[in-house]
């Protein structure tokens, strides 16, 4: 099964929400089924076949979640991370300040959800092939 090094190694080629779909990609190659990103600190889930589960630590220090979630505000954050306008720190605060508790991309479905603190989904993204 895959290690929180190999995922580690797959993100570094991250340099804004632009190199998305290639880490997805990656991550499908080293055999993850799911993961699970927390804003609150960065930490994330990631799940493999027969129940395999590895997690890694928290990122940075404990973001304020806002209790209200902004829709609209948060699509226009992403939009503008995508187009690689902003980085991954500057994301999380954006998403925390929109209400955003974590995103879950599923590797069959090819989606990324986000959901608020309810456990409400608030916008659910294709993810580019």
């Amino acid at each position: 099964m895959f290690t929180i090094e190999q995922i580690k190694a797959a993100h570094s080629k991250v340099k804004s929400g632009a190199d998305f779909p290639n880490y997805v990609q990656d991550l499908i190659q080293l055999g993850v089924t799911h993961y699970e990103a927390f804003v609150i600190d960065g930490h994330t889930d990631y799940f493999g076949k027969a129940d395999y589960k590895t997690s890694s630590t928290a990122k940075y220090e404990a973001l304020i979640l806002a209790d209200e979630s902004n829709i609209d505000q948060f699509t226009a954050d992403l939009k503008a991370h995508q187009q690689g306008k902003t980085d991954y720190m500057t994301f999380c605060n954006d998403a925390a300040k929109s209400g955003v508790e974590k995103w879950v991309v599923c590797m069959d479905k090819m989606t990324c959800a986000y959901y608020d603190k309810a456990g409400k989904e608030m916008l659910v993204e294709i993810i580019p092939g």
